[in-house]
Formats: C-alpha cells, sequence, structure tokens
C-alpha cells in the first residue's frame, strides 16, 4: 500500500517534470536526463519515419525519457485521448453508469461506418466513437468540464465554450509528458476521483497481457491541425513496475494511422518495457 507522503512525493516529481520539460528547462533530477538513452530513441523514431515526439515515465523510480524533448513538452490538442479523462468524469458525475451503458445510433451517417451502430461505453473507447462521447460532453456540461479538469490537473484545463469540440480543435491542450504524468496517477489508482471509476476506466483501457506483463492503451487522432496530430498513450504494468508511456506524429493521410501504434511499441521495446 502506497502512503499519502509518497503519493504527494510522486505528484510533486510529476509536475516537476512536465514544468521543466514545458520551460524547456533540465528534467527533474540527474537520473531523468538519461541523454544515452534518449538519443537511441530518437534515432528509433527516425528509423520508423516519424517526425514526433515521445515520453515515457518509469513511475517506480520517478525517471523520464524522452525523444525529442522540446516537442514532448509541447501542448498538443488531445483528440480521442481525452476520452481516457472524458470516460472518468461520465462515470463519477452518474451521466453514464458503468461500462455497460448503451448509446443507441441515431440512424444518421457517421465518419467511419464502425460508428452505425448501438454501442456500450466499453465499446465506444477502442472504436473512438466520436458522437458517443459528444453525446457524454451535452450530458456533463463545460462547468462540471472546468472543475474536474482542474481537479485532475489535465493539461491546460481549458473547454473554451463548445462543449462538443473541445477536446478535437480546442482549446484544450496536453503534452506528451503531462499524459505520462497524469496516467502515472490512474495506473496507481491515485486520481482524485472515485477508486471505482478509476478501475472501470483502466479495464476498459486494457490491451493484452503477454510474459506477465499488461498493456493499457488508447489512441487519439487531431484532424483540426496542420498537420494533423496522431497519438498513442498508455502505460504498461509488470509485477515489479509500472511504466507510462506518450508519443505523438505529425500524419499526412490515414495510411500514417498503425504508425501510431507500431513506432510506439518499438520504443517500448527499445526500453526493454513491453
Amino acid at each position: 500500500m502506497t502512503s499519502r507522503s509518497d503519493r504527494l512525493t510522486r505528484r510533486n516529481l510529476l509536475r516537476a517534470a512536465a514544468a521543466a520539460t514545458a520551460t524547456g528547462a533540465l528534467p527533474f533530477n540527474a537520473a531523468s536526463a538519461r541523454p544515452d538513452k534518449s538519443a537511441d530513441l530518437e534515432t528509433e523514431l527516425e528509423r520508423q519515419g516519424v517526425v514526433g515526439a515521445f515520453a515515457h515515465l518509469d513511475v517506480t523510480a520517478d525517471r523520464l525519457t524522452m525523444a525529442h524533448a522540446a516537442r514532448a513538452g509541447e501542448r498538443l490538442i488531445p483528440a480521442s485521448t481525452f476520452k481516457i479523462a472524458n470516460s472518468l468524469i461520465a462515470i463519477e458525475t452518474g451521466v453514464v453508469a458503468d461500462e455497460r451503458h448503451v448509446f443507441r445510433w441515431d440512424g444518421q451517417p457517421r465518419s467511419f461506418k464502425a460508428w452505425e451502430q448501438d454501442m456500450t461505453l466499453r465499446q465506444a473507447i477502442p472504436a473512438s466513437n466520436v458522437p458517443v462521447f459528444q453525446e457524454i460532453a451535452r450530458r456533463v456540461g463545460l462547468n462540471q468540464y472546468r472543475e474536474w479538469l482542474d481537479k485532475l490537473e489535465y493539461g491546460n484545463g481549458l473547454v473554451g465554450d463548445a462543449v462538443e469540440t473541445f477536446w478535437l480543435d480546442g482549446p484544450l491542450k496536453i503534452s506528451a509528458v503531462e499524459q505520462t504524468s497524469f496516467l502515472a496517477a490512474l495506473a496507481l489508482g491515485q486520481l482524485p476521483i472515485s477508486k471505482r471509476a478509476q478501475d472501470l476506466v483502466k479495464d476498459m483501457l486494457r490491451v493484452e497481457t503477454r510474459t506477465g506483463r499488461t498493456l493499457y492503451a488508447k489512441s487519439g487522432w487531431c484532424f483540426s491541425t496542420k498537420p494533423q496530430i496522431g497519438w498513442w498513450v498508455g502505460w504498461v504494468e509488470a509485477p515489479d513496475r509500472v511504466d507510462t508511456f506518450a508519443l505523438n506524429m505529425d500524419m499526412a493521410s490515414a495510411e500514417d494511422a498503425p504508425r501510431r501504434i507500431t513506432a510506439a511499441k518499438s520504443m517500448l521495446a527499445a526500453l526493454n518495457v513491453y
């Protein structure tokens, strides 16, 4: 069981990491700089043909490693990676009962055929069903989002006045480093939100388990910027450690979408994390 002082220490360290990176300063402790490993990761990104950034947080050691640190600290629109926080807020506020809550398709054409069906929340997360989460957003409302994003310390916390698009077009933004901090708190069950909400969302993010390690992840794709931005964020749980990660990359077309996952997995392999 993690003590309260340990939780506060970890939160302070994660805040320091995010702040230091965002301002262009050195990471929060000497060990986390790891210039050799950062260089290796940047080489791997180039080998994958990716223009972007990668942040990795060894939560157990409070050690941050980045590829292209300036961009890793740059806040970008989260797109569908916000479905993680959105699901937490939806469950906590009661606008969604649980992962089995069904959202009815209204029969209108959708951007993707896969969205043209009724879906539970559990199905809507991996499908990245935008209309489902826009319905959730209308139920939650801007005032509750402002309150909860402040509590969760999620990126810049800005929602503007467009409740259906603030995470798709802005003004909400978050950096890769901040993603790793937020996900570390979720993975450890330390967010200022109920254990029930955290446990349900964590379970819905589980991708696979192999060789004793479990991968949790969520993709994102921001269409409203030039170039478009792709995300893949998550964490790996092993018996003796937790590692969070966030990749963002420039995307020219839909053909680039699978590379978010292949590139991030190659980075995790290079770190001997997964």
